[in-house]
């Protein structure tokens, strides 16, 4: 569900709207415009409360952009920047006649379902942009929901991390052993050093998940079991849609990810290693 729907909300972050939308609000680089739109809906929020949440970023890294972002402009500000934002991306990926579509209100109204039967007990990202009010139009709630889905995904794979008591950076460097992805790149994405990242890659060597070869067995049950974890932690809001609506929502999502797609609204090489169901280029 979440690699079918999740490009709805990422053009978020990789449609050049956005971008623009924060920089006219006076924002500098790309990091402050994404800490501000996916924080706004938790308030001013300190720097330390959105390290904890976000979970894998630097602290430092976060506390370059917060609370200076909320300097420029409050909250409730980015909130409407963002709709607005995604509002027009949406609008030149897709175009009229899909927004406008059956297929869209059908979409937009199981995705409402399944994001208000999502608990959201201890899942703070979630119940912030839970407690959003909701857009009209059918293709900001099919984003509003997939916001709030997603958001309480990541709230349950924060504490499947922690159950396996992987703090950020050994995640990270876990993740990238076990998806083929460039360390160094991803590393520099968060924003930790090379020492940082080093004495994370010793401290699993001697938990016995990583060797000179990357993963170990036990790096690789472990990891499987973060994402079995993550995935049953998810798993409410499908289950209360049901299967035959969840399948329905899938096939309803794939022509407008193919268009966000083709259109270069989705970022192939992405630093949550997501790879929609449709065909990348």
């Amino acid at each position: 569900m979440w690699r079918a729907l999740e490009p709805v909300h990422a053009v978020t972050y990789f449609a050049p709207e956005s971008q623009a939308a924060c920089e006219a609000l006076g924002t500098k680089g790309y990091w402050m415009s994404y800490f501000a739109l996916r924080a706004a809906p938790l308030g001013a929020a300190p720097p330390e409360l959105v390290a904890a949440l976000f979970y894998n970023f630097h602290p430092g890294l976060v506390a370059r952009a917060v609370p200076a972002v909320w300097e420029l402009a409050a909250p409730e500000r980015f909130l409407a920047v963002r709709l607005d934002a995604v509002d027009a991306a949406l609008h030149r990926l897709l175009g009229a006649e899909m927004l406008g579509s059956a297929g869209m209100a059908e979409a937009a109204g199981i995705a409402r379902d399944a994001a208000l039967a999502a608990p959201t007990a201890g899942r703070a990202l979630a119940a912030a942009n839970a407690a959003l009010d909701w857009p009209d139009a059918p293709h900001l709630v099919l984003w509003q929901a997939q916001t709030v889905l997603r958001e309480h995904r990541g709230d349950g794979h924060v504490a499947a991390l922690l159950t396996a008591r992987l703090d950020p950076v050994e995640a990270l460097v876990l993740f990238a052993a076990d998806n083929a992805m460039d360390p160094d790149w991803l590393r520099k994405r968060r924003g930790w050093s090379e020492a940082e990242w080093a004495d994370a890659t010793s401290r699993l060597a001697d938990r016995g998940l990583l060797d000179a070869d990357g993963l170990t067995a036990a790096g690789r049950t472990l990891r499987a079991e973060v994402e079995a974890h993550t995935d049953a932690l998810a798993e409410p809001p499908v289950a209360a849609i049901g299967p035959a609506a969840a399948d329905r929502l899938v096939e309803l999502a794939a022509p407008l990810v193919t268009a966000i797609v083709a259109a270069d609204g989705f970022l192939p090489a992405n630093p949550m290693g997501l790879r929609p169901l449709v065909p990348t280029r």
